[in-house]
């Protein structure tokens, strides 16, 4: 044997002993930290299995256990005061919390009916699938169906949870589909598994509806923002109280959001990331535009009312109050008009000395230093007159129509007081000591 080959030999050995090693590993983990992953049935499987061998919770002993358990205490209404010791040992609040998580079970037992459905049925109408997306609603579509696609036209059945443009798109698309019939076999699998979904969904009606009336008594906080009915939904799509409370409050808002198709539809109208947070009474008293805003806005304060719910503290609604009390507030806050522009008036402007214009002071300097009325004559000129020196040596010179006057004697010069040449008073005084 080369020394290739013995080196290939050693390295296959040590491949299978890290192989049996790491399987080993594997098997001796701890049970308590294994994270079990939800089995999903392959199609193979789904189209040769019955669906009473798929969705067994309908009768399992368990739901018929929780179901009766929930109708001898739907009459009694308890009270926090009434529980003595810790709100975890307490029967009925084991019993809800139960409730809750067979809630959570059964939206899981309709997603595998919904997809044997699905398989058993595209053989009828395959393009159904594409047009109604919510396993509830295609399910009993199938059963109002059947084999006679022809009643989807005009059909009240249909119209109770259907639009009438779902209703029209699926009318059409039946009329056109290439599928076959359905034998007699499959058809009562099919109608089988609706019947079975429609009474699991009948039992998560009921636990909602318990749940709800026991709302004030397992999370008075929520229920003081929300109401019962809308968080008794909450609580059961989030699986109880201690997995709403380590929510956080972005994963709360969209709880309870249904897919709709629109088939080829306008989406204006359409509202993503809306749950039963949305449509609760709270949001839905505020005006459209700003129910978004108040849907976040509540959602985050749920999120801290599940939490003082989950620690058992103000087992009267008290903090609940105060949140939901908060909420109105900034609603109405937002909904206040925007305030009145203030208009900032000039700034007063700085007193500065300024030149002086007028004054009796003024006026005298002016007219002592104005033109006199012989240089207005100097500048004055006649029209079309031929001046005299016109032709000599200064050309262009001319002393106006001073000397022009009609009667040809000299002119005396006239004293203007106003432009008379002055001396002060000191100037006097001296002069006439000189003298």
């Amino acid at each position: 044997m080369s020394l290739a080959d013995e080196l290939l030999a050693d390295l296959e050995e040590n491949d299978d002993v890290e192989l049996e090693d790491a399987i080993e590993s594997t098997t001796d983990v701890n049970p308590e930290f294994t994270v079990p992953f939800p089995v999903v049935p392959k199609e193979e499987e789904i189209k040769n299995v019955s669906i009473r061998e798929l969705a067994k919770l309908r009768h399992s002993d368990r739901l018929k256990r929780v179901i009766t358990e929930i109708e001898k205490n739907f009459g009694n209404d308890r009270k926090k005061m009434e529980v003595t010791g810790l709100m975890e040992s307490d029967p009925e609040y084991q019993l809800i919390v139960e409730a809750n998580n067979i809630a959570v079970e059964i939206d899981g037992e309709i997603a595998i009916i919904h997809r044997f459905v699905r398989d058993k049925y595209q053989k009828r109408f395959p393009e159904l699938e594409s047009l109604i997306i919510t396993p509830l609603e295609y399910i009993h579509t199938v059963k109002e169906l059947g084999n006679d696609l022809d009643r989807a036209k005009s059909n009240e059945i249909l119209q109770s949870f259907l639009t009438q443009a779902t209703i029209m798109i699926v009318s059409v698309t039946a009329s056109t589909t290439q599928g076959k019939l359905l034998s007699e076999d499959e058809l009562e699998e099919v109608i089988e598994a609706c019947d079975m979904a429609s009474e699991l969904n009948n039992y998560k009606l009921q636990i909602y509806e318990y749940v709800e009336s026991r709302m004030t008594f397992i999370a008075p906080n929520i229920t003081a923002i929300v109401g019962a009915s809308t968080a008794a939904k909450i609580l059961g799509v989030a699986g109880g109280l201690s997995k709403l409370s380590k929510m956080p409050a972005c994963n709360v808002l969209p709880l309870g959001q249904q897919k709709k198709t629109l088939s080829g539809f306008s989406q204006a109208a359409s509202l993503p990331h809306t749950g039963f947070i949305y449509f609760s009474e709270i949001v839905q008293d505020a005006t459209p535009e700003l129910r978004f805003k108040a849907a976040k806005l509540v959602s985050t304060k749920l999120t801290l009312a599940a939490r003082v719910d989950a620690c058992h503290e103000s087992t009267d609604g008290r903090i609940g109050k105060q949140l939901r009390d908060s909420i109105e507030k900034k609603l109405d806050k937002l909904q206040e008009p925007p305030p009145v522009k203030f208009v900032k008036p000039l700034p007063k402007p700085i007193e500065q000395s300024r030149k002086k214009r007028g004054g009796k002071r003024v006026r005298k300097m002016k007219e002592r230093y104005a033109m006199t009325e012989f240089r207005k004559n100097a500048n004055r000129l006649n029209f079309a007159d031929i001046e005299d020196d016109a032709y000599q040596e200064d050309l262009g010179y001319t002393r106006g129509t001073i000397g022009k006057s009609s009667t040809g004697r000299v002119r005396l010069p006239q004293v203007d007081e106003k432009t008379k040449v002055r001396i002060s008073k000191t100037l006097q005084k001296n002069l006439q000591k000189q003298q």
